[in-house]
């Protein structure tokens, strides 16, 4: 019997949590590893994605890369306002739910056993949904309104050593 799509995804285990404290730590953001079998603290929906609180996310050895990039992409685009409140819920707009799931395509190339492509796989495996069909075909067509968002935020990505933020076929914003 084969096994569901989301079984697929890559997941905490198979990437090195060094390599992602290396990437994300410089911002403020401090990555925090649970223990299997235990609740993620801050995790909106549950089971093993991962969870946000202030300055803390929060994933286990089962949470998808997806979802550990995904919170990190959402605390890196607030001020330290919200930041400061955070707890569980990002509370952010649409387009800035866009600006996230783009923001995370990027910061997949800077992992190793990650990248673009798998993050495309993955997301696609998850049943994130945009108006193009595929997450691979939204970055590449349709993403206009999350790249218009994220170079307002410019600033508070500057701490992310190798991110280039980059429409696929015009170069760097």
């Amino acid at each position: 019997m084969p096994e569901l799509a989301e079984n697929l995804v890559l997941r905490m285990r198979d990437v090195n949590w060094h390599e992602v404290r290396e990437l994300l730590t410089p911002s403020g953001l401090q990555i925090r590893e649970v223990a299997s079998d235990t609740p993620i603290p801050g995790s909106h929906w549950g089971d093993e994605e991962a969870g946000l609180i202030g300055y803390e996310l929060y994933a286990r050895l089962d949470t998808p890369v997806h979802s550990l990039l995904h919170e990190a992409c959402h605390w890196l685009l607030m001020d330290d306002d919200r930041r400061s409140n955070l707890h569980t819920d990002a509370k952010g707009t649409a387009v800035e739910e866009m600006a996230v799931c783009y923001l995370q395509i990027l910061l997949s190339e800077l992992l190793p056993k990650v990248g673009r492509e798998r993050m495309f796989l993955d997301m696609d495996r998850w049943g994130y949904s945009f108006r193009e069909g595929s997450t691979e075909r939204w970055f590449t067509h349709d993403a206009e309104d999350a790249l218009a968002y994220l170079s307002n935020k410019l600033s508070h990505l500057d701490c992310i050593t190798g991110l280039h933020i980059s429409t696929p076929g015009t170069g760097v914003l």
